[in-house]
């Protein structure tokens, strides 16, 4: 069974940061896209940034982009997203997941964390 493990959430004032992480458990990463989602109160889980397996390739939502970095460590089996000028709309529980290609669909990823809550609030 493959795990994946978000870390990093917390409660951030507007226009500050927070880096989240997403770790493995009993499989390499290096092999697979990952991606970045949120889900917010009421709404659908939404892409928010993708990453391909060798980190070449990044992908975005138009609402983060300039504002997200999505990285990775293979060595460290590890994929961060860096979000900075956080918003109040920014607020969602945020999920990563392991897929086999690059996009922002949940249905082409495969395995997923239980997810992190990011709040934004003065």
């Amino acid at each position: 069974q493959l795990q994946l493990v978000e870390s990093g959430g917390g409660l951030v004032q507007p226009g500050g940061s927070l880096r989240l992480s997403c770790a493995a458990s009993r499989f390499t990463l290096r092999n697979w896209y990952i991606g970045w989602f949120r889900q917010a109160p009421g709404k659908e889980r939404e892409g928010v940034s993708a990453i391909s397996s060798s980190g070449g390739t990044t992908n975005y939502a138009n609402s983060v982009k300039g504002r997200f970095t999505i990285s990775r460590d293979n060595a460290k089996n590890t994929v961060y997203l860096q979000m900075s000028s956080l918003k109040f709309e920014d607020t969602a529980v945020y999920y990563c997941a392991a897929g086999r290609r690059d996009s922002l669909l949940t249905q082409t990823y495969d395995y997923w964390g239980q997810g992190t809550q990011v709040t934004v609030s003065s």
